[in-house]
C-alpha cells in the first residue's frame, strides 16, 4: 500500500488543495479542544446546600440556578 504522501502527490493540484484544507481544519480542531483549561472557580460554592439536597438533586437544581 502508498503511503498517504505518494498518494497525494499523484492528485490533481485542485484535490492536493482540498487535502491541505481539510488537514488544517483539522489541526485548527485539535487546537482548540486542548487550548482551554479547565475552570474550577465554581468549586464548593453549592457546599450551604449540601444537607437540603441529594448529589443527584443538588445537580438539578444547579442546571435550573444557571438557567440550562
Amino acid at each position: 500500500m502508498k503511503s498517504i504522501d505518494e498518494r497525494i502527490k499523484n492528485l490533481p493540484p485542485a484535490l492536493k488543495k482540498e487535502v491541505e484544507e481539510f488537514v488544517n481544519s483539522l489541526l485548527k480542531k485539535r487546537r482548540k479542544k486542548n487550548g482551554k483549561r479547565l475552570r474550577q472557580d465554581w468549586a464548593g460554592a453549592l457546599r450551604d446546600y449540601r444537607d437540603q439536597y441529594t448529589s443527584l438533586e443538588l445537580q438539578k437544581k444547579a442546571l435550573e440556578w444557571r438557567g440550562d
